[in-house]
């Protein structure tokens, strides 16, 4: 693969770990969607990116059929955004005859990206879609064909909704193990909207996030949330990385409170919760929204086990001179092994990968073009 390192070997030592779960890792850049395989402690990657010279800006594994299912959502210059989905684990892909994720006619609008895919957790086959303008897709036969929310199009607050540096994009689903009728979504710039009512109705759910940017720096709606990662053992609560500021719920997203306390910086994008243990979550902070690179240019990525009373730095195997490689919000991410992996990617085409819940890091490709998405899943 011109241009690129990979990393074959976790460590020197193989023999350490040799009864480590197989995981599959999925890394979508701004020219294609590269894919690793972890087997008997060793990393391999595929001989070249799938999707040559496309931007993937969203990966879902899904495996809760007996045949896991991938998902990629790709955006060609000359093409335009569509949705592929994989059951051979990234070997070959298909494409629906029709567009998968299409706004309908009276809309008056084009999707410009897919900037999400989520496999819901109480619904077998239903696989949710977040896009850029700003919508939410519902898929009822595991992202082949996908039907807008119109609901939430339609809320009276979307005609202001002011998009973001990165535009108006729908970049988070959350849903409920307990409860299928469920679901948040997070909007950049619009905030957090709840529905407990399979979206017939939405609510925004912003109760306790700052808008610094605006005049009234607590409105309902028109917050710069980033990302937002459910908690392992209390799916009601979650953690939130906003445009300047760090938030946990304890309900659900109905009202939110600072937890950025410890951190170098509560500016970020990137947030994700450890897959088994609760109270933990990873957070990758960043200087400043005018000095968009690591929080005092080194490369760290910040844990919390106490459900952000407290923070540590991960620095173990990360590079420790200066350092700056932005991870954007998709790109940081943990697999549901236990011990948990826990992986991210940069802009300057950095991955790096622990196994250890994050207690030491390993590189394993550098030279990549510019890191958007990373998933990971342990693959039976």
């Amino acid at each position: 693969m011109p241009g690129c390192r990979l990393a074959r070997v976790w460590n020197n030592d193989v023999s350490e770990v040799v009864g480590m779960a197989e995981v599959l890792l999925t890394v979508g850049t701004r020219k294609g969607l590269f894919i690793a395989r972890r087997r008997g402690g060793a990393w391999e990657f595929d001989d070249s990116p799938y999707f040559n010279a496309q931007a993937i800006y969203s990966v879902a594994i899904d495996t809760r059929g007996a045949t896991p299912r991938l998902l990629a959502g790709g955006d060609s210059s000359h093409w335009g955004p569509s949705v592929f989905h994989s059951d051979d684990l990234g070997r070959t892909w298909a494409e629906p005859a029709r567009p998968a994720v299409k706004f309908p006619e009276d809309t008056g609008t084009s999707l410009e990206r897919v900037w999400q895919l989520h496999a819901a957790a109480a619904e077998p086959d239903v696989v949710y879609a977040g896009t850029e303008p700003a919508a939410l897709y519902r898929s009822e036969d595991r992202g082949e064909s996908f039907e807008l929310v119109r609901p939430l199009w339609e809320h009276p607050t979307r005609g202001r909704w002011v998009p973001g540096g990165g535009g108006e994009g729908l970049h988070t689903v959350v849903t409920d193990k307990r409860d299928p009728k469920s679901v948040t979504v997070a909007v950049s710039t619009a905030g957090v909207f709840r529905t407990r009512d399979s979206g017939v109705s939405w609510e925004p759910s912003n109760s306790g996030v700052s808008a610094v940017f605006l005049p009234d720096p607590n409105p309902e709606f028109g917050q710069c949330v980033h990302k937002i990662a459910q908690d392992a053992a209390v799916p009601d609560r979650l953690y939130l990385q906003n445009h300047w500021g760090v938030y946990r719920s304890d309900d659900g997203g109905g009202h939110w409170t600072d937890i950025g306390g410890g951190l170098p910086s509560t500016f970020g994008f990137a947030v994700a919760s450890h897959p088994h243990r609760g109270d933990t979550a990873y957070v990758f902070p960043i200087n400043a929204d005018a000095d968009r690179v690591p929080a005092g240019h080194r490369c760290r990525v910040f844990r919390t086990a106490d459900a952000g009373r407290s923070w540590e730095p991960l620095t173990a195997g990360l590079p420790d001179e200066d350092h700056y490689g932005t991870v954007l919000r998709d790109a940081l991410c943990t697999d549901d092994d236990d011990p948990a992996g826990v992986y991210f990617g940069n802009r300057n085409g950095e991955l790096y990968a622990s196994a250890d819940d994050g207690d030491s890091w390993q590189r394993l490709a550098s030279h990549l073009p510019d890191v958007l998405c990373v998933r990971a899943a342990v693959i039976a």
